[in-house]
């Protein structure tokens, strides 16, 4: 089975029965849940809901089924075309819209999509509005328009542009300093929707960038998540010389990941770490992250007087806790940055500005800024789950074998995460494929990586 109904929407592969897959039926069942909330939470008039996709082979037919569902449930449409996820986030909230619907699977293989959801903000469900939308699919509890009250229909291809000008207004993306740099960059944009509005920011910020994966056909020239295993083309682009970064995104460009000049990985957790430190160098705040990302953020913001916190893993996790503490950056590990002073949402275009501005103002190599850092190393592995297995009661077994230690946090806000005075070990059901994700950091890939496997071993004893 591979449809999955999460508070965070609905994702599968494509094909296949009903019930099972992602597929029309179940797209239009969760589609007309969705718009059935978004009318009885009331929280705009506008009568307006934004679509944007990113470039997957499914995404013309599942937009078309959306925008169709929408249309019959009485809502007026929107449709931004081939648009990232903070594009699409930034047009609910420009647009005056009630909400939005992001057709994308993010960083999953080209044979999945999914829908995301936003509400009037261009902000993520929170999770209880996100169960409220599962309770309507589940009963079906919805009614469409009679025909003198159906929707309409339009396309608006404006907010590439006015996405890439609110990022250059932003005032510590320093544009001059950027401009005067001169840098050359190499970009994979694994064929979505990067090579769509990436080419038109690099330029409007004076960057000279050469594009790998760049037509936008939703045929992934490699697996799509932005993570050192798959990313050996640009790595020996940029070990060949003449560029001063490489600049990764995965499909929907909110996630972000750094090449240096020599061709190895800066290291996804560390795009969050280097554009927080570039911000509280400006202005002080906390900082959030989840508890699957590195220690590293957290030295950062203490070295600048500030104090640090963590979430819950997921995007609506981290904004709701940034949002609480007034936090001036945020985001996750996995290369998502979060920039209040833009919009709460995982934004590389934000991102992207904002890293270029710390390498312009210090006038350090890629390399080099990366080694003004504390050098941490985690080690991501993954418990594959069978229908049979019991997850919440072997992560309460986890806990309990070390609740008692000396010298030991365990936090259980999401799984359960055994902090050790030098490393930590974090198991969590995830919520988008069926597995345990087992994300372990220490000071040596070999030190994460058999903390990991320590943990590893105990899940399987228990099975």
């Amino acid at each position: 089975m591979t449809l999955i109904k999460s508070i965070s929407g609905i994702r599968g592969t494509i094909g296949g029965p009903v019930g099972d897959t992602l597929n029309p039926l179940d797209i239009v069942k969760f589609t007309s849940a969705y718009a059935t909330f978004i009318r009885r939470s009331g929280k705009s008039s506008s009568n307006k809901i934004v679509v944007g996709r990113d470039a997957r082979i499914s995404g013309e037919m599942v937009k078309n089924v959306v925008c169709g569902t929408l249309m019959g449930m009485g809502y007026d449409v929107v449709n931004i075309g081939l648009a990232t996820t903070p594009t699409t986030e930034l047009a609910v909230r420009m647009s005056g819209a009630e909400g939005g619907i992001i057709i994308t699977a993010s960083h999953n293989p080209r044979q999945w999509n999914a829908l995301k959801l936003l509400n009037n903000e261009g902000e993520f469900l929170t999770a209880a509005d996100g169960k409220d939308v599962l309770d309507i699919a589940e009963r079906e509890d919805f009614e469409y328009a009679d025909v003198d009250h159906l929707g309409c229909y339009t396309e608006d291809n404006t907010f590439n542009k006015r996405h890439i000008d609110e990022v250059l207004a932003l005032e510590l993306v320093d544009v001059e300093a950027v401009r005067n740099a001169k840098f050359k960059v190499v970009v994979d944009t694994v064929n979505s929707v990067g090579g769509v509005i990436l080419p038109d920011l690099f330029k409007a910020l004076g960057v000279e960038a050469t594009f790998l994966n760049a037509e936008p056909t939703g045929d992934f020239a490699h697996n799509p998540e932005p993570i050192e295993k798959n990313l050996g083309g640009i790595m020996g682009e940029c070990a060949g010389g003449g560029y001063d970064l490489g600049v990764v995104v995965d499909p929907d460009v909110d996630r972000l990941a750094f090449i240096q000049e020599d061709g190895k990985m800066y290291g996804e957790e560390y795009t969050l770490v280097t554009v927080a430190d570039y911000i509280l160098s400006h202005k002080k705040g906390p900082t959030v992250s989840n508890l699957s990302s590195t220690r590293a953020l957290r030295d950062v913001t203490e070295k600048h007087g500030c104090k640090y916190y963590a979430s819950a893993v997921g995007e609506v996790n981290v904004t709701t806790k940034m949002k609480e503490v007034s936090a001036v950056i945020g985001g996750e590990g996995n290369g998502g940055v979060i920039y209040p002073e833009s919009h709460y949402g995982r934004d590389a275009l934000v991102g992207i500005g904002l890293f270029l501005s710390s390498m312009a103002q210090k006038k350090l190599t890629a390399s080099a800024l990366r080694a003004t850092f504390p050098n941490y190393f985690i080690a991501k592995n993954r418990i594959d789950l069978t229908p049979s297995t019991d997850v919440d009661a072997i992560l309460v077994k986890v806990k309990e074998m070390y609740a008692q230690e000396n010298d030991v946090q365990v936090t259980d806000i999401d799984g359960v995460k055994i902090d050790f005075p030098d490393k930590w070990v974090h198991l969590r059901k995830s919520n988008t494929e069926p597995i345990i994700r087992v994300y372990s950091e220490a000071s040596t890939m070999e030190e994460a990586d058999r903390l990991g496997k320590k943990l590893m071993q105990v899940v399987y004893d228990m099975q």
